[in-house]
């Protein structure tokens, strides 16, 4: 089947001719100059640089995430959004808006019209065709909301599961501001269709050459876009209406005060005014507002209180990790209302330990000293005060305290390595004079050992020589 004529991203453009001259009037010229300021709005909405900003961080977050998370949804729904906004690119609205700015006359031209009566405007055909591209961008900009919608959704529910939270959050405020300019565009192109149709019919009048034979220009908008796109554009012309009836409110009340203040001053009139009598009420300044303060920070403190105590009570009323997982989302949940962070980070931490442990009991493990374990931590968790318990402790915390204890083991090492040297060192240099006491004594004993020998025999010579003279004496003597 062949596409509707709206709906083709190239629609051929009419071979007749592009402006006709006409006979110009004042409502002619109110009706171009609308035409222009809606078409000046679109083109400004489309070549904004906040549009075009977000729709780079679109492509970048797509070229970024495109190997990584093929397979996840909320990438399709970007995907999805990016196609929408090729199609517009592609389609080339801009083009089209502004050869139809050139076609119409400006405003020097629009004033010699209304002089002569005769003015060159776009014809029928030019007018028809734009009308199907402000249609085709229209539906192709409902398109991109419910897109940019489930999108947004998609990646709620991830950041909900506590899944690549920042990635999410980029994408959720990034698809909220797209949402809103393609809003935007979508009531721009609201306005700037209303009045092509009221050009449209001044020009078909005035010289018919028909372009669209099997398709019609619907009368609204409203009725050619879904329901809830219908329902946004009769809300906004509501809005625009009331405004107006309100700009035309106070503008006749200004007119009525000018009235009364010119009949004011050619009457002068004596008037008795009732300004009422002054009332006392009883201030008094120097109230002392503390007794009231102190009552309520006691009613917020008993709040508080009952509440922790009511934890408790249900925590030690719990039989298994099914009733404390209730309990604590309970808790959680004020605690959040609270804000109460410290408490609300715990039981949270708290949460995840008992989901794994309803798993092993859904198992059927005995997990009966756990349970009794993990009662006590979500009592402390409750109102953290004095030392946590062990299996509560953060692994930041635990991996500081192991830190420490080896930093406090590796210092007493160090000590004690530095006493063992130290002792070792005077050992070695106890050893050292002790062994050069002992070599002195050896040398001398040797020197000694070595003098004696060398002297016994001069002794013994001596007497010897002495015994023989004493001898050969005697002997002489005898003689």
């Amino acid at each position: 089947m062949a596409a509707a004529p709206w709906n083709r991203v190239n629609i051929p453009f009419p071979g007749a001719v592009s402006s006709v001259r006409i006979q110009f009037s004042p409502t002619t010229d109110a009706n171009v100059k609308n035409l222009l300021a809606e078409n000046n709005k679109v083109l400004r909405l489309i070549r904004s640089e906040i549009l075009q900003t977000e729709i780079r961080v679109l492509y970048e977050l797509l070229y970024i995430l495109n190997n990584s998370f093929r397979g996840n949804r909320t990438l399709r729904g970007l995907k999805q959004v990016e196609q929408c906004v090729n199609r517009l690119r592609d389609m080339k609205l801009d083009v089209a808006l502004e050869e139809l700015k050139d076609l119409c006359p400006n405003r020097i031209q629009r004033g010699l019209g209304i002089k002569t009566n005769v003015c060159d405007v776009p014809s029928q055909p030019m007018l028809e065709w734009v009308s199907l591209k402000v249609l085709g961008a229209a539906q192709l900009m409902s398109c991109t909301l419910n897109r940019c919608s489930k999108a947004f959704i998609l990646s709620k529910q991830q950041m909900k599961l506590m899944e690549f939270v920042i990635m999410n959050v980029v994408i959720t405020s990034m698809l909220s501001r797209l949402w809103v300019m393609f809003r935007g565009i979508l009531l721009t192109l609201s306005g700037l269709y209303r009045k092509l149709l009221e050009f449209l019919t001044e020009v078909s009048q005035a010289h018919p050459m028909p372009f669209l034979l099997d398709f019609s220009l619907p009368a609204d908008m409203a009725q050619f876009l879904p329901p809830p796109d219908a329902f946004l554009l009769r809300k906004h012309s509501k809005c625009d209406s009331h405004a107006k009836d309100h700009k035309g409110k106070q503008q006749q009340q200004k007119k009525k005060k000018k009235l009364v203040g010119v009949k004011s001053q050619g009457q002068t009139w004596k008037l008795k005014e009732d300004l009422g009598v002054a009332v006392e009420r009883g201030i008094f300044h120097d109230t002392d507002l503390k007794p009231f303060l102190k009552v309520r920070e006691f009613l917020g403190r008993s709040h508080k209180a009952v509440q922790g105590q009511k934890f408790k009570k249900q925590m030690r009323e719990a039989t298994t990790f099914t009733d404390m997982a209730a309990h604590l989302d309970e808790m959680i949940s004020w605690c959040r209302s609270q804000r109460k962070e410290k408490e609300k980070r715990l039981l949270i931490f708290l949460r995840l330990k008992c989901h794994k442990m309803k798993c092993l009991e859904a198992a059927g493990y005995n997990i009966k000293k756990k349970l009794k374990r993990f009662k006590q931590e979500a009592c402390w968790a409750a109102s953290p005060q004095g030392s946590a318990p062990r299996t509560c402790r953060s692994p930041a915390t635990m991996r500081g305290r192991l830190q420490s204890r080896c930093q406090s083991l590796k210092s007493g090492l160090r000590a004690s390595t530095a006493k063992t040297g130290v002792k070792k060192k005077r050992q070695r240099r106890q050893k050292k004079k002790n062994g050069l006491s002992m070599s002195g004594l050896s040398a001398s004993r040797h020197q000694r050992s070595r003098t004696t020998p060398k002297a016994t025999p001069q002794t013994t010579d001596c007497g010897s020589h002495d015994d023989i003279d004493d001898i050969f004496a005697s002997i002489d003597n005898l003689g």
